[in-house]
């Protein structure tokens, strides 16, 4: 009914609104304030801001990034987030094949973008945002199929003929099983590996709020992307891990050593080790990005994998 460009512009611009609103959920919910009441005002001189300030993007970047009155530096995260999630509003769209989908997407991207920034500045992954999406995934999962082995554990059987109205009722059966299969196994394995760890390492490595993430993000995505996602987290939080720790090591070693010589070593490498077990890693960014990735790629990414293993 509408030309393509139309549509595509439509979703962007809903995702530069939805963003905008998405910086008022990571700044306020972490610390237990309203997300509706009052009105945004600036952090530093408490000035309520006005409409034409409050344009994403546009406002951020015309203001130079400061507050009008006060002007106090305005964090750039703001922007990127209203950017970004213009980006993942239109890519959902072009990407899907049916509105439902589509749309099921931009409640996907829109939790997953807001929890990955709040656990970067906070540490923290607010319940409202993860038990709602939990809700959001299994309720989607009537109108918008959810892929996975249902089919295969529950084939459809009639006596007779089945209506139209009786397979789209098994469909969205089958869906619902897994999105609710999804979210035990997303929930469930890393709830099995944080209880490992805590055998081994004597310390908890991970709060509740990865696991209710990861309970949400199988909603959405069905037992086998979550699969993949927990596969993909664990990779790139250890490259991430490593690198941290390379840097440390050679921050050290070139402060240690001028007195200590050749002892230098040795030295930098404790207290990297040491540091490293004092640093705690935002894991939720790394299950939010490829969470994000399965939903767009994943299926093209495991079908590739099972290629090459000769599948």
């Amino acid at each position: 009914m509408y030309p393509v460009w139309l549509v595509g512009a439509a979703y962007f611009c809903l995702g530069l609104i939805f963003g905008s609103f998405l910086n008022v959920c990571i700044y306020r919910l972490p610390r237990g304030l309203s997300v509706v009441r009052p009105r945004s005002a600036c952090p530093e001189c408490h000035q309520m801001i006005s409409a034409q300030d409050n344009i994403p993007v546009l406002s951020w970047l015309l203001l130079g990034g400061r507050c009008r009155h006060c002007k106090a530096p305005i964090t750039p995260r703001y922007a990127v987030v209203e950017f970004t999630c213009a980006m993942l509003f239109l890519l959902c769209f072009l990407r899907s094949a049916l509105p439902v989908d589509a749309v099921k997407g931009c409640v996907l991207c829109f939790l997953l973008l807001g929890l990955a920034f709040t656990d970067a500045e906070t540490h923290l992954l607010p319940d409202a945002m993860t038990l709602t999406g939990l809700v959001a995934g299994i309720l989607l999962s009537v109108i918008s199929l959810v892929p996975g082995p249902a089919a295969a554990l529950w084939p459809i059987s009639f006596h007779g003929a089945p209506t139209p109205m009786q397979l789209e009722v098994h469909l969205f059966l089958r869906s619902m099983l897994n999105s609710l299969s999804g979210a035990a196994v997303g929930a469930g394995l890393l709830w099995a590996i944080a209880e490992l760890y805590r055998v081994v390492r004597k310390t908890d490595g991970m709060g509740f709020g990865d696991l209710k993430l990861m309970a949400m993000v199988g909603s959405f995505l069905g037992p086998v992307l979550t699969l993949f996602v927990l596969a993909t987290s664990a990779i790139a939080g250890g490259f991430f891990g490593g690198a941290v720790l390379v840097s440390i090591y050679r921050n050290r070693i070139r402060r240690y050593r001028p007195r200590l010589g050749a002892a230098a070593g040795a030295r930098s490498w404790q207290a990297a080790q040491t540091a490293m077990r004092a640093l705690e890693i935002p894991f939720g960014v790394f299950l939010c990005t490829m969470s994000l990735v399965a939903w767009f790629y994943g299926e093209a990414l495991v079908r590739g994998y099972l290629r090459l293993l000769g599948y």
